[in-house]
């Protein structure tokens, strides 16, 4: 009977799951990208913020034509008013023209690859609806192209580095080019946004369309700014046959690192040692003074680099 009751206790005692590495690391893996979505979502409404007050109270009150969804929504809501009297407001165009382009995206792309644009075009949406008609520039062309165009880039740039977009055109060459495998993404968006441009020609006339051309200019500036905002750095070369001296004193009183790397002058022969040291710009002087002092005969290069990631520089990672 004693036996048969530890027997009986055995079999109640309930088995531990293990849960396999995978498993895991999928878990955290949807933890990390849930944390970051949240901590990202302040930068997207923000983002769409500005995009839509600069499309609103900028570029249509001037009747500028950008290209996207949002200069097409300019173009309707000014052809609609001239011709026919009807009045079509651009949350109402940007709902129209979306609508069609994001259903197509996800049949092309996927639902998970186009949500987070899906949450910027619904914000931007209802912001085109209830912010007031205003113009924050009225008559004058020029000051509508420069400022309209830094605070559309600063809001796309806001979106595009938390991996979203306003939606449009980005996401439609985006779509296509998952069939036209032979035309990159950045040339299919040229090309829709420059026929939109063009309809803005008809539509506006060439000094509005001259203008646009610059305000689209500066927010292409305006948007890698932001993206390399604080990774950008410089980038030197040094050939040198005191490189040993000149590596000490770079990493010693400059507290840079310095790679070597081995190459081979195809002129005379010889195997050499190139130093190469990524640095910002207030270093730089003071490296070249630093090989000038050991090898005033060296060959320095300098180039530029977009971004710089890692220790010494920019640590947390985009």
């Amino acid at each position: 009977m004693k036996k048969d009751k530890k027997e009986k206790k055995v079999k109640k005692v309930k088995k531990v799951k293990t849960v396999s590495p995978e498993k895991l690391e999928r878990k955290q893996r949807r933890k990390a990208s849930i944390k970051r979505t949240l901590k990202e979502m302040p930068l997207l409404i923000l983002g769409a913020t500005l995009t839509a007050v600069s499309a609103k109270s900028i570029y249509d009150p001037a009747g500028l034509v950008t290209g996207g969804v949002t200069g097409l929504s300019i173009i309707v809501k000014s052809v609609g008013s001239r011709y026919y009297g009807l009045d079509i407001p651009l949350w109402m165009g940007s709902l129209i023209f979306n609508v069609p382009i994001f259903l197509y995206a996800i049949k092309q792309c996927g639902i998970k690859h186009v949500i987070r644009t899906a949450f910027v075009w619904a914000v931007l949406t209802a912001e085109l609806y209830f912010l007031p008609d205003m113009s924050f520039i009225p008559d004058n062309l020029l000051l509508v192209s420069i400022y309209g165009s830094i605070l559309m880039g600063i809001g796309s740039g806001m979106l595009l580095s938390a991996r979203a977009t306003s939606g449009g055109s980005d996401m439609l060459g985006e779509a296509m080019h998952r069939t036209l495998r032979s035309v990159s993404v950045g040339r299919l968006i040229q090309v829709i946004d420059g026929l939109i441009v063009a309809l803005g020609l008809i539509t506006f006339g060439i000094e509005h369309t001259l203008y646009a051309i610059i305000s689209v200019y500066i927010m292409g500036r305006v948007i890698d700014l932001y993206l390399h905002k604080g990774k950008s750095a410089k980038m030197a070369t040094i050939i040198s046959e005191k490189n040993d001296e000149i590596a000490q004193e770079i990493m010693t009183s400059l507290d840079r690192g310095v790679t070597g790397l081995y190459g081979s002058g195809m002129y005379t022969g010889k195997d050499k040692r190139v130093l190469l040291c990524i640095c910002s710009n207030k270093d730089l002087v003071e490296i070249k003074d630093i090989v000038k002092k050991h090898d005033p005969k060296a060959f320095f290069v300098v180039g530029n680099v977009d971004e710089a990631m890692g220790e010494g520089f920019l640590e947390e990672w985009y």
